[in-house]
């Protein structure tokens, strides 16, 4: 099968943050490709890739990088595929990442999550995929509707937490 996702690191040391987003994918069944790719390090190549990105297929980019955090922007800036930013936590606890990713120049669009947020970005790429397929669309339904399930769950054994002036 062909991937319609591509999750890019800046390094693999950016693994541990963004296979957030690969579990995602994977549980909800949508096809992706990994690979590390450095804005600073290797630009043709960076260049390349977002310039054949639509022409495989992809159709949503999810971009993690720490620092100088280009790698995102300089995607966007090559190609018309959504490229979906995620700031990896490094120097300044991410925040020069995250200023990094967010500060896109006019018609240079970058969609931005938190730091760390690769979840959030498999999340949204799955909805951006949503919109076309019902089966994405059914399944990320079902997976909001857990999150739900799960506070409603947290809150029953809350109520089961007793402190001397607690009242509920």
């Amino acid at each position: 099968m062909q991937p319609i996702v591509s999750i890019i690191m800046g390094s693999t040391s950016d693994l541990p943050v963004m296979e957030k987003a690969a579990k995602f994918l994977d549980e909800m069944g949508i096809y992706f490709e990994m690979n590390a790719l450095s804005a600073h390090r290797t630009p043709a190549e960076v260049e390349a890739f977002a310039r054949e990105a639509k022409g495989r297929g992809i159709k949503v980019i999810i971009a993690g990088a720490g620092m100088a955090a280009a790698l995102p922007g300089v995607l966007a800036a090559s190609t018309t595929v959504p490229v979906i930013g995620v700031p990896i936590k490094g120097m300044l606890d991410g925040l020069d990442a995250l200023l990094s990713i967010v500060q896109m120049p006019p018609g240079v669009p970058v969609a931005t999550v938190g730091v760390n947020g690769a979840l959030n970005a498999a999340i949204l790429a799955a909805e951006m995929l949503a919109l076309a397929d019902t089966q994405v669309a059914e399944r990320v339904s079902a997976y909001k509707a857990g999150l739900k399930d799960k506070i409603v769950k947290a809150n029953k054994e809350l109520a089961e937490v007793k402190y001397e002036f607690k009242t509920n």
